[in-house]
This record gives C-alpha cells, structure tokens and sequence, in this order.
C-alpha cells in the first residue's frame, strides 16, 4: 500500500482550494465582501504610510515602527486576498505545489515579522514612558544617552525582518518534502501549515514538534519582551501623581496595547492547539479574523485620536 501510495505522491504537482465549496450560494457575497474589505486594507495602511514618509514631524521611532507595520498589514494580506478573490470570482481552485509551498512561506513569514514587530513596538512604547529623556534626540537634548537613535531603530527593524525570514524556513522544507498520498484537496482558503499536513500518509509528528518548538521559541520571546514592557509601563503610569499625566501616558500606548491584544487573541486561537483537532470551517473563522481584522483595523487604532495624524492629513490635503 505505502509503496503504491510512494509511487503516487511523486506525480502530485497542484492541489485544488476548497475555500468556501459549502456555501456555493455565497461565492458571490463573498467576493464582495472580500474585495471591499481588500481595498480599504490598501487604501487604510497606503494612506498611513504616505502621511508618515511624507511629514517629517512623523518621522520618530513610534511612527517608523508603525510605517512598517502598515507595509507588513499590505503584504500578508496580499498573500492571501488577490488568489482568494480569483478563485472565487472564477471558481477555478487549483494551485501549483510551488505556489502553495510559497505562499505558505510568505504568510507565515509576514505573520512572524509582526509578532516581533509588535514586540519591537512595545519595548520602544517602554522607553518613551519609562525613560523619556532617554528616548530620542528628536524630542530632548543630546547630553542624554539616547535609547531609540535612528541607528538602533533601523537596527531593530533589520533584525525583525531577518529573523522572521528565516523562522519559517524549517517549516516549508519539511512540507515541501512530505509525501502528499491523500487527498489532493486542501481544505482552506489558502495554504496552511495544518491543512497541508493532514494530506500527508506518513508520520508528520517531526513537522508538528518543529512547529511548536520554533513557535515558542519565536512567539514566547516576542511575548515576553512584549508583556514585560507592559508591567513596566503600567507600573510606571500607576506612580504618576497627576490624573492628567496618567491619562496622557496611557494614550501614547493604548493603541499599541489594543493592537497587541487582537493579534494574539486571534493568533492563539489559530494555531495554539494539535493538528489532530484541526477543523475546517473553525479555522477558516479564526484565519479570516486573523488576517482581515489586525490590517483593517490598524489605520483606525493608530490614526482616529491622533492629533499628530490629523495635522499629517490636514497638511497633505492641502497638496492634493
């Protein structure tokens, strides 16, 4: 049997994308939806991008940091969305064993990028209330030992983006390299790690331990540096003697914090759980949340009681 099957999985080349195959009646709506929701994504994260490079004033490690988290909201979801919506718009499903393989990679390396950006930004948000004469050279005098230079900014971003590049290389060579002797079809709207496992006739406990130990390894460090800079932070406000300074401290992070509490609320509930419990129609849920709630609600968190961002806007509408 397992040698017919070896014999079979060598010809496999492309998969086919069930996506939403139950809801046949909403293939439609779904492209609507889906489309609508795509665009304001882009239009949402460009319009943040364009007012940060374009005003000199947003040109702070808080505003780099998020400059880069809107690219990275862009281009996971542009992993995603652009095949979804071709497939349902023509219901052609069927995607090649390298584009699968790709994109897997892609989704889980902008997902990474995120989690350590995140905690890159909560660390930043922990030296602008903790140690704020410390912060940046931009706001105070350059006798302090400055923490956010541009320098260690840029640092920063090189390393998440470095890091997050090779965590997911693991993952996508023991995937490529599994015998693909079941189903063909892939039970998503896109190419996960766990849906592509359960098409596997061998043993995938490799691929599973590997996915759990450089996800705690990646995932608890990103964690820990961001919860403990929150204690830090939080501990800090509660010292502050005025209500006035409080709430102003609370502020410069509580956009942040809403940000870091969806990521992972929705993030865990995705892939903190064994592959033998995967279910459909529960993952396509959480991985629609995950991938279309955090990029369409970042421009919104970030921008909508920002004062700074309101004068960016007001200053470009005047050229436009």
């Amino acid at each position: 049997m397992y040698k017919v099957t070896a014999r079979n999985e060598s010809h496999v080349t492309q998969f086919t994308v069930l996506c939403f195959s139950d809801l046949p009646h909403l293939q439609v709506p779904l492209f609507i939806i889906f489309l609508i929701i795509y665009l304001n994504i882009i239009f949402g994260n460009t319009a943040v991008l364009f007012a940060i490079v374009s005003d000199s004033h947003l040109h702070t490690p808080m505003y780099i940091f998020l400059s880069n988290l809107s690219v990275l909201d862009i281009s996971y979801t542009s992993t995603i969305l652009p095949n979804l919506l071709y497939m349902l718009s023509t219901q052609r499903k069927i995607i090649s064993l390298a584009s699968c393989i790709t994109q897997m990679y892609f989704f889980l390396f902008f997902a990474c990028t995120e989690m350590i950006l995140l905690a890159v930004m909560a660390y930043d948000r922990f030296v602008a209330i903790c140690h704020p004469l410390h912060y940046t050279a931009i706001c105070y005098p350059l006798h302090y030992a400055i923490i956010m230079s541009k320098e260690r900014c840029t640092l920063f971003l090189a390393g998440t983006w470095i890091a997050a590049a090779l965590e997911p290389v693991l993952h996508t060579v023991f995937i490529a390299n599994l015998p693909f002797c079941s189903s063909r079809q892939v039970n998503h709207f896109f190419c996960d790690i766990s849906p592509l496992v359960k098409l596997s006739c061998n043993n995938t406990i490799h691929v599973e331990i590997a996915t759990y130990v450089l996800g705690a390894v990646v995932g608890l460090s990103a964690f820990t540096l961001t919860l403990s800079s929150y204690v830090f932070i939080i501990n800090t406000i509660l010292n502050i003697k005025s209500a006035e300074g409080r709430q102003k401290a609370f502020f410069t992070c509580a956009s942040h914090l809403i940000s870091v509490i969806i990521f992972y609320g929705t993030s865990l509930s995705l892939h903190v759980r064994p592959t033998a419990t995967y279910a459909p129609m529960q993952d396509k849920l959480f991985s629609l949340l995950y991938i279309i709630l955090i990029p369409v609600l970042n421009p919104l968190i970030y921008t909508i009681k920002n004062k700074q961002f309101k004068k960016a806007f007001k200053r470009l509408s005047r050229f436009l």
